[in-house]
């Protein structure tokens, strides 16, 4: 890991951030373009030849029959199920107590009415990593909260195995969590289905999910026709650390995101070179005297980006974490109280010793679908508020009222040249 002393904390993050970032999007943007056209002109055969061609899977059907889901409970534990179960229940108290938040309005000013009124989304699509990889918690991640919402029918996609086959307990999450479709499709092909539909697949209205970098690159090319939740990039964990902290704890939440890709983004930040060197210290130890899963991996991904990032003051610190804006960001004295709340972009604050972030993703009831490249700067996670939208309605009562604000009408009609606008409603008052 790279060890850095903080002078200008803004320049110093988005430094960091430009040379973790994958900036060669040109041959990933030429084959989306193709991949989503084919999808566009081909349909379903189209989809069946992606999947054998990007998935190495050799289908009949892209549908998951209920013959499948059931088949999949055969292949889960009680105990499992029971886990996922748990899950749904956490995160199912912390969104449904954000729509219970979320009232309908209605405003009278001088007759005139209008009315704000929450609705759910109609048709949501889901995508869930999968093919090598499987993702059950994924699946409630992003299913729960549009469940919460009201959405009538959520669909979910996800590349199949080698054998075709949808991971089974992706297939039992999405049961417990009322999916109403799931297809074994993924990659920008799935995208590009979900966007646009086919004859077997119905368009969604929003698409939500993380993926690796060509779903990434087809939500961005399909955004300007359906709606999306964000762009998601490989995962991030940023520690604050002071002297008090036990260096060996950093080290074993540094690893834990480490494994998940060679892109992960991790780092520390401090006001302490005796931390930041023990830091390193404890995960040289880990890493080559323990027996640790994914170990090349995890050395390829904090070689590559890993950070520690060190502020003389603390002012300092709060500038480049909140310039930073990581994805997840773990204090672990939870005394640290003034800087916890000068924190106001990231994706997730993690606070005290005993919150570390692999268990967020997971046990906690936050929401594990979060924004990555600074996006923490102008959202947040996956929530019951991507799933819904604000109707409104406005009704002038009567003519009298027309009449009187038929002049301030006229003013602003008259600087932008707009007289006709003005002429539509003068016509009403004769």
């Amino acid at each position: 890991m790279k060890i850095i002393n903080v002078k200008e904390p803004i320049n110093d993050a988005n430094e960091l951030r430009e040379k973790s970032r994958n900036k060669d999007l040109a041959t990933p943007t030429k084959d989306s373009v193709a991949i989503i056209d084919e999808i566009r002109k081909g349909g379903d055969q189209a989809l069946l030849r992606c999947v054998e061609k990007f998935d190495n899977a050799k289908i009949d059907s892209f549908v998951v029959t209920k013959k499948e889901i059931k088949e999949a409970y055969e292949n889960v534990t009680s105990s499992q199920i029971d886990t996922l179960k748990y899950m749904k229940s956490k995160l199912e108290k912390s969104e449904q107590a954000i729509k219970n938040n979320l009232k309908d309005i209605k405003l009278d000013s001088d007759n005139i009415i209008i009315n704000k009124k929450v609705i759910p989304i109609s048709r949501i699509g889901c995508y869930i990593p999968g093919g090598k990889a499987r993702y059950p918690s994924t699946v409630l991640m992003c299913a729960t909260p549009a469940k919460v919402a009201g959405v009538k029918q959520i669909v979910a996609i996800s590349p199949p195995m080698k054998d075709g086959k949808i991971d089974p307990f992706t297939l039992v999450a999405a049961d417990i969590c009322g999916v109403n479709e799931f297809y074994k499709i993924g990659g920008a092909h799935g995208i590009a289905a979900l966007a646009y539909g086919t004859k077997t697949i119905k368009k969604v209205d929003k698409i939500v999910g993380p993926g690796g970098l060509y779903v990434s690159v087809a939500k961005s090319m399909i955004s300007k026709d359906i709606a999306i939740d964000m762009l998601a990039g490989p995962t991030e964990l940023l520690i604050y650390a002071n002297e008090k902290d036990d260096p060996r704890i950093a080290a074993l939440d540094l690893i834990s995101q480490a494994e998940h890709s060679e892109d992960t983004v991790c780092g520390v930040v401090t006001n302490s070179n005796v931390t930041a060197k023990k830091i390193i210290e404890e995960i040289d130890k880990i890493i080559n005297f323990g027996n640790i899963a994914r170990k090349d991996i995890v050395e390829k991904s904090l070689n590559k980006n890993g950070f520690i990032a060190i502020c003389d003051k603390n002012e300092k610190t709060i500038e480049f974490i909140n310039e930073f804006a990581p994805e997840h960001l773990e204090i672990l004295d939870n005394n640290e109280r003034n800087l916890i709340n000068k924190i106001n972009n990231a994706g997730l604050i993690l606070i005290g010793n005993h919150t570390p972030s692999s268990i967020s993703d997971y046990c906690l009831g936050s929401n594990h679908v979060l924004p990555t490249y600074k996006f923490a700067k102008s959202r947040s996670s996956l929530s019951v508020l991507d799933f819904v939208k604000i109707a409104n309605t406005v009704e002038i009562e009567n003519q009298q009222t027309l009449k009187k604000i038929s002049p301030i009408l006229k003013e602003i009609t008259m600087m932008e040249g707009l007289s006709n606008h003005y002429e539509a409603a003068e016509g009403r008052t004769k």
